[in-house]
């Protein structure tokens, strides 16, 4: 998907998606328990968060004594503040999205995409450069300025 697709998806539908299901379970369980429920999914997920988040964290410092490059982790925390910005939003919808980015294994799973797919590519010689590093026309070379 294009980069404006997505957007439109994220500021279209998805809303229509959160008012539909707020209206069905609020006509199930009424008003003040659907209130309770995007409350309290809010409460849990700031208290799940602040739980990876920090776990994350201490992952990452420790990777960064030992002298491992926290790839990983540098992935995993823009993936919980997604996950804190939807648990955020009201609604059931972006909660269970939410909650799916607070999912250590889905989480690493989704890292490990990232990772492979979008920012590192084998080079030979076992060194690493950033893919838009290789598909650029850069020549390289030596100049010298000449006194006038």
């Amino acid at each position: 998907m294009k980069p404006i697709q997505i957007l439109i998806v994220f500021f279209l539908v998805i809303p229509f998606i959160e008012i539909y299901v707020l209206l069905e379970v609020g006509s199930l369980i009424g008003a003040f328990p659907t209130i309770f429920l995007v409350v309290f999914t809010a409460v849990l997920g700031a208290w799940l968060l602040r739980r990876q988040g920090f776990a994350t964290w201490q992952r990452f410092q420790e990777n960064l004594k030992q002298g491992v490059i926290p790839a990983y982790e540098m992935i995993e925390g823009p993936i919980l503040l997604v996950g804190a910005a939807l648990l955020l939003t009201p609604g059931f919808f972006t909660d269970l999205l939410g909650f799916a980015c607070l999912i250590p294994s889905l989480r690493r799973k989704i890292a490990q995409y990232v990772i492979e797919n979008h920012l590192l590519t084998a080079d030979t010689g076992n060194m690493f450069r950033s893919r838009s590093t290789m598909e650029s026309n850069v020549i390289e070379g030596e100049f010298k300025k000449d006194q006038e």
